[in-house]
Order: C-alpha cells, then structure tokens, then sequence
C-alpha cells in the first residue's frame, strides 16, 4: 500500500468508524467522510489533522449518495482504499421480525457495498495498488438465532468479499474481510450487552477493533476474526458445524429471555 492513504469510509461516525479514521489520521492524504448526521461528521473532521477531509452526509443505499461520492473521490483525483463499514442491525426472532427491517438491513449492509464498491471499482483500479476493506461480523462465520438477518447480510457480505478477490486477482486492488465481534457501542442495545453479559461473551471497545483493523490494514491477510475463541468456533463451525448447533441450541432460552426486555 502507498504510504499515504486516499480514503472513502462509511459508518465513519459510529463507534468503530470515528476510531479507525481517527487512526487514519496523519496516514491519509484524503478522508472522504461518509454518514448519516452532519454534526457528528464535523465533530470527526475538526479533531483531524489531515487537511482533505470531505464529508457527504446520506444514506448508501441511495443513488444519488453513491453518485456524490464517486463525484467526489474522482474530483478529488482518485482513492487507494475504500472502507465499506456501514452497518445496521435488529435483534429479533426472524417470525417475528418486520419485513421492512429485514429489507433494511440487506439493503445497508449488503446490497450499498456492493454497489458502492461498483461505482467505485474504476478509480480504485486506476492506482498502483489499492484496497477495499469490507466489514462484517462473526456472525458472517456463525448463524446467530435473534440476528438470523443481519447473519444473512454477514454472511453475503464475506462471500462477495471472497469473489471479488479472486476476480481482481490480475489487477492491483485487493478485497479483504474484516470481522468483530461484540463491541461496545450504541451498535448494540442494552439487552443485547445484557444477553451477551449472561453468555460470558467478549465484548471490545471501538478503540480496540480499531487497533485490531489497523493492523490487518498494515498486513496481507484476507480475512480476520476478533478473538481466539471466537476464531476456534469459527473453525469448528465449518468443519463439524453439529457442534455449535448444540452449544448454541443451548444458550436459546438466554437469547430469547433478553428479547423480551
């Protein structure tokens, strides 16, 4: 990677999207800063250093949003690292669960990247080399009961993460998966830190995963998982996927207690 980044990033205001670009800081040379709420992206800019930082305030999943930001990225001669970090989620049995929700989170966490990436794809291969890194979860590895959307849109997520990469295997733009686990932002509700509490579930502060990123940034893995053990599950899962289906068929009363609260 170039010694200076040329960055796009969603989600850039939330509690894993703030630290990472904040971490960014002093290494780009331009920040495109995209999010929902204008304040909360000019409160990130003014504690920059960086001297091109941009905003676009919206929602990825519109066009018109997409088309501002290639405008921008293309104005402002190109990017070298596109970070796809946007992200919602609902914490529901899937019956039970709006369809409008379920539409939702397909669109934000699945459907926006990759058209965004799309729109974008020509600037980044235009550059010595370049990177796009997409945000998912372990539970785009591990189907989790009262997340059974959001594990769908992980899920889908890590595969055109994987597909992409191979086919831009002859070009100079690289395609990685980047997976928390719990952390502690306002991502998460108050039940679902309870739920996870009562599991004996890790949870990391956004400062850490953003560590965690940047690391992973600086090194040429494809994929990375946050946590020893959630990287072992994540590996029993594939290989004797009984396994987790009775651990996790045990801990169902816990997840649907904490639905009820």
């Amino acid at each position: 990677m170039s010694q200076y980044y040329k960055v796009v990033i969603t989600g850039a205001s939330g509690g894993i999207g703030r630290e990472i670009v904040k971490r960014l800081d002093k290494k780009a040379e331009l920040i495109i800063l995209v999010g929902l709420t204008k304040d909360s992206l000019n409160d990130l800019k003014k504690e920059l250093q960086t001297k091109r930082v941009f905003i676009i305030e919206g929602d990825i999943s519109e066009l018109h949003v997409r088309d501002q930001i290639k405008s921008l990225a293309k104005q402002e001669g190109g990017i070298n690292l596109l970070i796809n970090n946007a992200g919602i989620s609902d914490y529901f049995m899937f019956e039970d669960q709006d369809p409008k929700v379920i539409m939702d989170i397909l669109d934000i966490n699945l459907k926006a990247p990759m058209l965004l990436t799309h729109s974008l794809l020509p600037l980044l291969k235009n550059e010595p080399k370049a990177e796009i890194i997409n945000t998912g979860s372990i539970f785009g590895y591990i189907g989790y009961p009262g997340f059974t959307a959001y594990s769908a849109s992980k899920f889908g997520l890590r595969g055109f993460t994987q597909a992409l990469r191979r086919e831009l295997s002859d070009t100079s733009v690289n395609v990685r998966y980047f997976a928390p686990r719990a952390t502690k932002t306002n991502f998460n509700t108050s039940n679902i830190t309870e739920m996870n509490i009562e599991l004996g579930n890790a949870m990391d502060s956004p400062e850490k995963v953003a560590d965690k990123f940047m690391n992973f940034l600086s090194h040429n893995k494809f994929e990375m998982s946050i946590g020893l053990k959630e990287s072992f599950f994540v590996f029993i899962n594939k290989i004797f996927p009984k396994l987790p289906d009775i651990a996790i068929g045990k801990q169902l009363p816990i997840v649907k207690k904490y639905l009820n609260k």
